[in-house]
């Protein structure tokens, strides 16, 4: 059996999977601001548990980390520092766990159902903030930063912002006073989807992807704004730009466990169960 926790921004989420990927067990508590309240938390989660011993494991974590040495340096916007979160997790869990960007592991999960059609999969979740994953032949491209689009510049009357500053769920809440699943009408997804085309095609421009997976809680509704994200990107299009195939993802709210069975599989493969 195999363990995969999601730490986002809001919320934790926590499941056990089988040797085929499958979850067989699964809970979510709200993210405490404070780590060593999370660790209470996770600790009273594994308890409830039916199963006590597992393979391997992995935790997706929001913001930066450290892979070496198993620390999520910046954690998005909680107020965590330099957590040694992969060790923590080692010994409420009693196996060899891996530590991978929460955007990055969503992308392998994805990647991976794509990966007879598909070989350089970019996964984008748009929800409180904007991550961004690159898969490659089912390998994470680790080159790739990890803040996502506060790292992508884009203009925006006339100024260069980060592209999350704008376009982001907090953003669209900001900016409308209604979250993704309260918009409906035309022209506010048309707006918001201006501002989405603009990272995006900053994205396909250097990385060249084939295919982008949307995903996060603005991606829930990929069929309210699909075709008209198309069409805004495709105004951007030049000879030189190929542009990819533009799709929802297929697990939207459990990409990154399945991403962490993923993960802990190409990992430690060879690892035995503790």
């Amino acid at each position: 059996m195999y363990i995969g926790v999601d730490v986002g921004g809001t919320k934790v989420l926590v499941a056990v999977l089988n040797e085929q990927g499958v979850i067989t067990e699964h809970d979510k508590f709200p993210t405490p601001k404070e780590y060593s309240v999370f660790l209470k938390d996770l600790e009273n989660v594994a308890s409830q548990f039916k199963v006590k011993e597992f393979k391997s494991g992995a935790v997706g974590i929001t913001g930066r980390i450290d892979r070496e040495h198993g620390i999520a340096i910046k954690s998005g916007n909680l107020p965590w520092r330099n957590s040694p979160i992969r060790d923590d997790l080692e010994k409420i869990f009693n196996c060899p766990m891996a530590i991978e960007n929460d955007a990055k592991m969503a992308a392998l999960s994805e990647a991976m159902l794509l990966k007879d059609r598909y070989k350089k999969v970019l996964y984008v979740t748009i929800s409180t903030g904007i991550g961004v994953g690159l898969v490659v032949n089912g390998v994470i491209d680790t080159n790739l930063a990890d803040p996502g689009g506060k790292s992508i510049m884009v203009e925006h009357n006339n100024q260069t912002v980060g592209w999350e500053e704008i376009a982001s769920g907090r953003a669209i809440v900001a900016r409308y006073g209604k979250r993704a699943s309260d918009i409906t009408d035309e022209a506010t997804w048309k707006a918001i989807c201006h501002d989405l085309a603009k990272g995006f095609i900053h994205l396909i421009a250097i990385l060249e992807p084939e295919v982008i997976v949307i995903g996060g809680s603005v991606g829930t509704y990929f069929a309210r704004y699909g075709e008209i994200l198309k069409s805004e990107i495709k105004k951007y299009e030049i000879p030189l730009i190929k542009l990819p195939a533009l799709v929802e993802a297929q697990r939207p709210e459990e990409a990154v466990v399945y991403g962490c069975y993923d993960l802990a599989k190409q990992t430690f493969s060879h690892a035995k169960s503790h």
